[in-house]
């Protein structure tokens, strides 16, 4: 079964080795039918501590690694 991957920005980079990713989607509400965003905050692994706030980065579901984290990083795609 192949992991998720998603991409977002990243929200937070205060802890070691592990950084905030804030994931925006757009889906319809349920009874209006108006398009809504929804944010997911996942904490994911940063090994490098190579993220600052601002970036765009690519994250993939993993084993867990600790009480709240669940993704790993697997590449930086735009620097601020």
């Amino acid at each position: 079964m192949p992991k998720k991957e998603t991409s977002g920005i990243v929200v937070s980079n205060k802890m070691n080795k592990t950084i905030v990713v804030a994931v925006k989607k757009q889906i319809p509400h349920k009874k209006y039918g108006k398009i809504i965003t929804k944010t997911n905050k996942y904490y994911a692994h940063d090994s490098l501590n190579e993220c600052c706030i601002g970036d765009r980065v690519k994250i993939q579901e993993t084993r867990p690694l600790s009480k709240n984290k669940r993704w790993n990083l697997i590449e930086l795609i735009t620097k601020k």
